[in-house]
């Protein structure tokens, strides 16, 4: 027994030592390239100085008001104070927080006071954060940073204190640290410096292999796209085609996850002639591509070649988050000239009016702004890790400590998951685009007002779209609040169906009809001025909002059906077969 004890540590000792020796070189590096970084005056979404700005009015505001945060700090001893207690005397209330929710956060009572005084701690802070004054941007940095302190010291994230870690060190022995530790080398090395938490099994997908496996070819590409026509999966279909616009910060496989996860290929199923927009992953070639060049050479070029591919001038278009940003831009600019191409229109997650953006909002204003400006004058476009770890930050605790627990404290490995293995699989952005849209868009406003914004010398106002307009928001949407989509529904000058869907920006689209009921939708003919009353008045309907959307869909194509349309066979050559090759560059 002792000689089995003594190897162990022989083997753990040895792993350690090659550990630290590859630390100390991965340190190294990375010190060397923050420094070169620091020099460089290079770009961060996390404006140090305006956070601290931020922080400084708000103590400025407590100090006026000194009784409200003595009342805090009582309240908040007080609280933790009760919370230690409660623990002797063996009652507890069941908390939902995922982060304590292993048994032994309650059967140990140490842990169990650790939780409970977190969470007290928490609910003062909220407290103390409701009664300021709010609605600046002021307010929302020092409440958003407060957050991210407040969770950064759970005690959940230090293994010291996490009993399930500390277990799982017991149970191996220590393996589970050294695991940690390799894990989390192997982060610092893939983000080359930069910690790059893991989300997902990288080995368990595949593009074309196990997602976006839906038969279909490339039969046109650009400079920015390639379009994919999809095989039939009827022997007839309807006459007008749908193209699918998604967002081009991710890859288009969103829309053709898995099998049972596809919305094409349910609209396949359905006898749609479905084509759907794979983006270019940029790279200086495209450095100085703009917005309207992502509407001429994306959907506009897409309905020309769908035109060329099955004879039909209209059809039904669909966009996704930033995607549905630019067919409702394209809408207008299509209304400007008078030019009947669009039958109906759906957008999914997709602002137009962004006075409130939430959270997000946080990270862009005129300042962080000039500091892109800088940044992508030496870069030319934006590398896809900072949008990436800037929505990580939208929801901390699912997308980076419950990884920062489960990788590091556990010493485990992510599991396998298609929407976070999606996630993590995001593109870089042409400087040029992304300047205009967060300039002329996001921060001016501009899409809702009247002229303000110009595509291809053409003056566009979103008022006059009267396309019929499927309007989609999503109830806990992180990146576009349902309650800032909903203007769109009293914007558009068209008929519009406005739809809350359940859950958030991917798992409340990606929602498809099963045996069993995810999330629930809500619908209402009436659109009153304010999101909060039409919520109150709307009817809730369990189940996917997909048949909703397929017979609102359908009802508007009355036209006779017609033969399958199989790619290649008129009008345009096959290229290459799905996913095509845009789709697969990193």
């Amino acid at each position: 027994m002792a000689e089995q004890s003594t190897e162990k540590f022989a083997e753990r000792f040895t792993q350690y030592w090659s550990l630290v020796q590859r630390a100390n070189i991965l340190l190294a590096r990375a010190g060397s390239k923050a420094a070169e970084q620091m020099l460089s005056g290079d770009f961060s979404l996390n404006d140090t100085e305006t956070v601290g700005k931020a922080f400084l009015k708000a103590w400025t505001e407590l100090a006026n008001h000194p009784e409200d945060f003595l009342a805090f700090q009582q309240s908040a001893m007080q609280d933790m104070a009760a919370a230690w207690m409660s623990v002797w005397s063996g009652e507890d209330e069941e908390t939902r927080d995922k982060r304590f929710r292993d048994p032994a956060w309650n059967s140990d009572p140490f842990s169990r006071a650790l939780k409970n005084a977190h969470l007290a701690l928490e609910n003062s802070v909220n407290s103390l954060l409701q009664s300021m004054p709010q609605g600046t941007k002021e307010y929302l940095r020092f409440a958003f940073y407060t957050r991210q302190i407040l969770n950064a010291m759970a005690p959940s994230n230090f293994l010291a204190l996490n009993p399930v870690a500390r277990q799982r060190f017991i149970e191996t022995e220590g393996q589970s640290l050294l695991d940690g530790f390799e894990n989390f080398l192997d982060d610092l090395e893939r983000g080359d410096g930069r910690l790059d938490i893991s989300t997902n099994d990288p080995e368990a997908f595949a593009v074309g292999e196990n997602l976006a496996t839906t038969p279909g070819k490339v039969v046109f590409q650009n400079d920015l796209m390639q379009l994919i026509q999809y095989e039939p999966l009827t022997k007839t279909q309807r006459k007008t085609p749908m193209l699918f616009v998604p967002p081009w910060i991710n890859k288009y496989y969103i829309l053709d996850l898995r099998e049972e996860k596809s919305l094409i290929r349910y609209l396949l199923n359905r006898g749609h002639s479905v084509f759907v927009i794979s983006w270019v992953n940029p790279t200086e070639e495209q450095d100085e591509k703009s917005f309207e060049d992502y509407m001429l050479e994306g959907p506009l070029a897409a309905i020309d070649a769908i035109e060329q591919a099955t004879g039909e001038t209209r059809v039904n278009i669909l966009g996704f988050c930033i995607g549905g940003i630019l067919v409702t831009a394209m809408l207008a600019y299509l209304a400007a000239r008078g030019e009947d191409r669009i039958a109906s229109a759906t957008t999914l997650a997709s602002m137009v009016d962004f006075t409130d953006v939430g959270e997000i909002g946080v990270f862009v204003d005129n300042d962080r702004l000039m500091a892109m400006r800088g940044h992508l004058k030496q870069t030319g476009n934006l590398d896809s890790h900072y949008l990436k770890d800037t929505f990580s930050m939208l929801r901390e605790n699912d997308l980076v400590w419950s990884f920062h627990v489960t990788n590091y404290l556990m010493g485990r490995k992510p599991p396998a998951f298609d929407l976070l293995y999606w996630n993590a699989d995001s593109t870089r952005l042409p400087g040029a685009m992304l300047l205009w849209y967060l300039q002329h868009i996001y921060i001016e406003n501009g899409l809702r007002k009247p002229g303000h914004l110009t595509l291809n010398a053409t003056p566009i106002d979103i008022g006059k779209i009267t396309v019929p307009s499927y309007v989609l928001a999503t109830k806990e949407d992180h990146i576009a609040p349902w309650k800032s989509v909903y203007p769109t529904a009293r914007l558009l000058g068209g008929e519009v169906t406005f739809v809350l869907g359940g859950s958030g920006h991917i798992a409340g689209v990606i929602n498809p009809p099963a045996d069993k009921v995810k999330y629930g939708f809500w619908t209402s003919d009436d659109y009153p001025e304010y999101p909060e009353e039409w919520r109150a008045g709307a009817d809730y309907t369990e189940g996917s909002w997909w048949p909703h959307w397929a017979a609102w869909l359908e009802k508007k194509d009355t036209a006779k059906r017609v033969p399958a349309r199989v790619p290649g066979d008129a009008g345009l050559t096959v290229i290459e077969d799905a996913p095509g090759a845009y789709v697969k560059v990193r």
